[in-house]
């Protein structure tokens, strides 16, 4: 497949993209940095400013782009500008491509509002303020053959391979473990229209996804 990564010079982005390309499809990673981030023949390098017009951002994008992935982050910073107005132009611009697959990485809760008072939830208020309008926006304004997974915290750490999906624990993610879920939702037929969320746990992750 072809596959646009929004934010492939992030934590998860790095990752996600070496597994696609381990997976053989041709993948074109979006970054603001001017070093190319892979030397593999099938990758290959957009500058895309996420916070421009919609139209420029169409623009940069190719016709026959199989999936989006958006995780890009701002990382606290500008956060209507990324990860609420820039995700939401992202949807736009790869509808009006007529492309139909979209992953999203959120966060744990963004959608449940009621948990916000948690603790690690209410100083990012902002933040997920932000998720839950651009996840929102994905799911009721939208056409897109969407998938949302909400990760816990991430974590620099070893890749376990395994995971525990919607339960009431906002827990924590290796940032591998969540770069492999979103791999693994890309064929998966049955998280079409779905919202998940993930933490470390017991459950292989195929399994785990298989199982949704």
């Amino acid at each position: 497949m072809k596959i646009l990564v929004i934010g492939a010079s992030g934590r998860v982005g790095t990752d996600l993209v070496k597994q696609l390309l381990a997976d053989n499809h041709q993948v074109i990673g979006t970054t603001r940095q001017e070093e190319t981030l892979f030397t593999d023949d099938n990758y290959s390098q957009l500058d895309l400013d996420i916070t421009a017009e919609k139209e420029a951002i169409q623009k940069q994008i190719d016709q026959d782009i199989d999936a989006v992935y958006f995780v890009a982050g701002s990382g606290g910073k500008d956060v209507l500008e990324v990860d609420l107005h820039g995700a939401v132009k992202t949807m736009q611009a790869a509808e009006d491509k007529g492309i139909k697959r979209y992953i999203m990485l959120s966060t744990v809760f963004s959608l449940d509002t009621s948990k916000w008072d948690n603790a690690g939830i209410a100083d990012l208020k902002e933040y997920y303020i932000c998720k839950h309008y651009a996840d929102q926006w994905l799911i009721n304004n939208s056409n897109l053959d969407y998938t949302i997974v909400q990760a816990g915290a991430l974590k620099e750490r070893e890749a376990t391979g395994t995971i525990t999906v919607n339960d009431d624990n906002a827990g924590e993610n290796s940032i591998a473990d969540v770069a492999t879920t979103l791999a693994a939702v890309l064929n998966a037929n049955n998280t079409v229209k779905k919202v998940f969320s993930m933490h470390s746990g017991e459950t292989a992750i195929d399994e785990a996804i298989a199982k949704l």
